[in-house]
């Protein structure tokens, strides 16, 4: 590979990890009753993202007769990713 492919290789895999551990640490940080509500309905919105992923996959490998091969690290990404574009919707949303 070329060297400027696993710089962007390296940046976005470091992008993705910051992402998990902010998820992480918003969930756990206390806040004041707006920032819980915002935190809940981001985690709402996240969890029936990921649940319905699930679902559809648990479905395509019904339907082809494929072992399961989901990926532990690609799906914690996506739930970061969702997580935080739904936090970032409600704080826009609720904040006065």
């Amino acid at each position: 590979m070329e060297l400027s492919a696993l710089i962007t290789f390296g940046v976005v895999l470091l992008v993705f990890i910051v992402l998990d551990i902010g998820m992480v640490v918003s969930l756990v940080k206390p806040g004041d009753e707006r920032n819980q509500i915002i935190v809940w309905k981001a985690s709402t919105y996240t969890l029936l993202v990921a649940v319905g992923a699930m679902i559809l996959d648990v479905i395509e490998n019904l339907v082809t007769a494929r072992p399961a091969t989901i990926n532990p690290f690609i799906q914690l990404t996506v739930t970061a990713i969702v997580y935080f574009i739904a936090l970032l919707f409600f704080k826009k949303r609720h904040s006065g």
